[in-house]
C-alpha cells in the first residue's frame, strides 16, 4: 500500500478494487462473504422444495376515502374474529389473521394506497392480492383510480369488492362499466377480474369475497417453509410508554421464535415478547402471521425486512456498518432518477425504461401528452405512463415515483406543499410545463443521452518485446520496439504470447531511456511495466487499444 502511495492502518477497511488489484498481484483469489442479510435471504433461495406448504394469503385494502375500507374490515374481524374470542380484547397491531374453515386470510391495515406503496419503496412487496373497496353508490373516483395504478405498479392482483350494496337505487353495470375502462372487466362480462357485492353494514357477501380471496390464493400457490428461521417484514412500528420499543411484523417465510435475534433495518435485539392480534402472548410465528414484537434496539421504518441472525456480535456489526452506510447515502446525491441523470444511470446499466406520471389541468392535454411521450419509445428505450390524474401533483404522486423510480410531469398544475416536502427528501424530479412541445422536446434531450452508446474497440498500435529487466521498484519492465502505430500511456493494452492473449490491463509506467513519457511512436524504443503484471517473456506482443463509445440518436430507431 506504502509503494502505492496509499497510508492505511492495520484496522481500516479497503475497498473492493484495491483489494481484487493486490489479489491479482500475489495471483490470489478473493471470495466476497455475503452479508448477514444477503446470506440468509440466500439460504431461502436454496431451501429444499419438499419443506414447502402452502402459506395463507396476505391481503391489502385499498380505494377510494369513505367508500367503506374501514368498515369492511371491521365487519370481517366482527364477524370471523371476535365471534370465537367472547369478550377477548382484539389488539391493534396494523394487521390482523383470519381463520377461515378452508384456511387463513391476513389482513394488512394499511392506512391508504400511500403506505402501500412507501413500503414498496423500501423493497418490501408484503401483500399477496389488493381488495379494490368502491361503494356501489359512488362509483370509480380518482383515488380509485390512483389505488388500481399503484397496485398495478407492484404487480399485485385486484380483487374489485362493491360495498354498500344494500343501499336502493344502485347500478352495479355503471360501475363495472367504469371499472371495464380501467382494464379490470368483471368475469360475468366475460373478464378475469373477481367483482363481489358486499355490504360492510349488513354482512352481506362477506363470505363470499373470503372464498374469493383463498380461490384468489390457491390460483398464486403461495408457499412458505416453516421449518426455517424466521424472515418478512415490518408493517409499522412505535415507542409506547408501557412496553418500549414495539414492532409488527409479518412472518414470511420461516418460523419466529421467543428468543431469536432479529434484525430490522439497522435496529437489532432478542425478541422478550411476541403478542397476536387478539392479545394473547404466544411462543411462535410461523409463515404469513402478523406479530407483535418486544426487545428491538430502536424503531424500525414500515416497510424494512427482517431477519433472524445467529450471531450477537456479527450482528451488532451488522447494524453498526448499515446505520453508517444509511447516513452516507443520505448525504449523497438523490437516489432517484432524474432527467440530468438518466445518461449515467444509463451507462451503468441500472436503467432501460423511463417511468413517468403525468398530471394535468384537462384530460384532453394529458391524452397529448401521453401520446406524445409514447411516439418517443425506441426499440433501445421505452417510455412508460405508469399513472395519469387531473389536479396538482399529490403526495401520493410522488410516493409512487419514489417506488417506482419515476419522473413526474405537471402540465398546466402546480405542486402541493407537501408533495413538494416529500419530493425535497426522497430526491424525486417533478416537471411542470406550460407547452406539450417543451416537456416532449426535454424527455427526447434525456433520452438522446439516456441511449445506450455503442461500443467499439479501435486499436491504437503494437510494440514488440526484445528484451526484459527486473528492478526492485517496479518489477518486470519490458524492452519494446514500437512497430505499429503508437503505445498511449493512458491506452488499454494487451498483452500477447503465440497468439494467446496473456494479459489485458493497463501501463503502470512508459519510459524513454530514463525519462516518463506520454506516449512512444511507430519505429521508436520504449520501457514498458504493465500494472500488476511482471510474466512477460521476449517475443510477446504488447497491443495499445481504446474503447471509443459512439453515441445512438433517436433516428436509430
Amino acid at each position: 500500500m506504502i509503494e502505492r502511495g496509499i497510508f492505511v492502518t492495520i484496522n481500516q477497511s479497503l475497498d473492493e478494487k484495491v483489494v481484487n488489484d493486490i489479489a491479482r498481484l500475489y495471483d490470489t483469489e478473493i471470495e466476497k462473504l455475503p452479508t448477514l442479510e444477503e446470506a440468509a435471504f440466500r439460504q431461502e433461495e436454496a431451501e429444499d422444495v419438499k419443506d414447502l406448504v402452502p402459506r395463507a394469503p396476505v391481503v391489502t385494502f385499498m380505494g377510494h376515502v369513505d367508500h367503506g375500507k374501514t368498515s369492511l374490515l371491521d365487519m370481517i374481524r366482527k364477524t370471523k374474529v371476535a365471534a370465537k374470542e367472547h369478550g377477548g380484547i382484539t389488539q391493534h397491531i396494523g394487521a390482523y389473521e383470519v381463520m377461515l374453515k378452508d384456511g387463513a386470510v391476513s389482513f394488512l391495515d394499511t392506512p391508504g394506497h400511500e403506505a402501500f406503496t412507501e413500503m414498496r419503496a423500501r423493497g418490501a412487496n408484503a401483500t399477496d392480492i389488493v381488495i379494490l373497496v368502491i361503494a356501489a353508490d359512488d362509483g370509480v373516483k380518482p383515488q380509485t383510480v390512483e389505488a388500481i395504478d399503484h397496485a398495478r405498479a407492484a404487480g399485485v392482483p385486484i380483487v374489485v369488492a362493491l360495498n354498500k350494496c344494500d343501499l336502493p337505487h344502485i347500478d352495479i353495470d355503471k360501475v363495472k362499466t367504469q371499472l371495464s375502462k380501467l382494464n379490470l372487466m368483471s368475469e360475468d362480462w366475460g373478464g378475469k377480474t373477481i367483482v363481489v357485492e358486499v355490504s360492510a353494514k349488513t354482512g352481506k357477501g362477506i363470505d363470499k369475497l373470503l372464498e374469493m380471496l383463498l380461490l384468489e390464493a390457491e390460483l398464486l400457490e403461495l408457499k412458505a417453509n416453516p421449518k426455517t428461521v424466521a424472515k418478512g417484514v415490518v408493517v409499522e412500528s412505535e415507542l409506547s410508554r408501557g412496553h418500549g420499543i414495539a414492532a409488527t411484523v409479518l412472518v414470511q417465510n420461516g418460523t419466529l421464535h421467543l428468543g431469536d435475534m432479529v434484525v430490522a433495518g439497522t435496529h437489532y435485539g432478542k425478541v422478550k415478547a411476541m403478542i397476536n392480534d387478539r392479545g394473547q402472548r404466544v411462543q411462535g410465528a410461523p409463515p404469513s402471521t402478523p406479530i407483535e414484537i418486544l426487545g428491538l434496539s430502536g424503531v424500525p421504518q414500515a416497510g424494512e425486512k427482517f431477519f433472524v441472525a445467529k450471531d450477537e456480535r456479527k450482528t451488532r456489526e451488522y447494524c453498526l456498518k448499515k446505520q453508517s452506510a444509511e447516513k452516507e447515502r443520505e448525504l449523497s446525491a438523490p437516489k432517484h432518477v432524474s432527467l440530468e441523470s438518466l445518461y449515467q444511470q444509463i451507462e451503468k446499466g441500472q436503467i432501460k425504461e423511463l417511468k413517468v406520471i403525468i398530471k394535468g389541468d384537462v384530460s384532453g392535454s394529458i391524452e397529448a401528452l401521453q401520446k406524445s411521450l409514447g411516439e418517443l419509445s425506441t426499440k433501445y428505450i421505452k417510455i412508460g405512463v405508469i399513472h395519469s390524474g387531473l389536479g396538482n401533483v399529490n403526495d401520493s404522486d410522488v410516493v409512487l415515483a419514489m417506488a417506482s423510480n419515476a419522473v413526474v410531469i405537471g402540465f398546466h398544475v402546480k405542486v402541493e406543499s407537501k408533495a413538494q416536502q416529500t419530493a425535497d427528501k426522497e430526491g424525486v424530479e417533478i416537471k411542470l410545463y406550460n407547452i406539450i412541445y417543451e416537456a416532449t422536446a426535454d424527455i427526447e434531450a434525456a433520452m438522446e443521452g439516456m441511449l445506450e452508446p455503442i461500443a467499439k474497440e479501435v486499436s491504437l498500435g503494437k510494440a514488440q518485446v526484445r528484451k526484459t529487466f527486473t528492478t526492485s521498484k517496479v518489477g518486470t519492465i519490458a524492452g519494446c520496439y514500437v512497430v505499429k502505430g503508437k503505445i498511449a500511456r493512458n491506452a488499454a493494452v494487451r498483452l500477447s504470447r503465440g497468439g494467446n492473449i496473456v494479459y489485458e490491463g493497463k501501463i503502470a509506467s512508459l519510459k524513454r531511456f530514463k525519462d516518463d513519457i506520454k506516449e512512444a511512436a511507430e519505429g521508436f524504443e520504449c520501457g514498458i511495466a504493465l500494472a500488476h503484471h511482471n510474466n512477460i517473456k521476449e517475443g510477446d506482443v504488447i497491443e495499445a487499444f481504446e474503447i471509443q463509445k459512439i453515441a445512438r440518436r433517436l433516428k436509430d430507431k
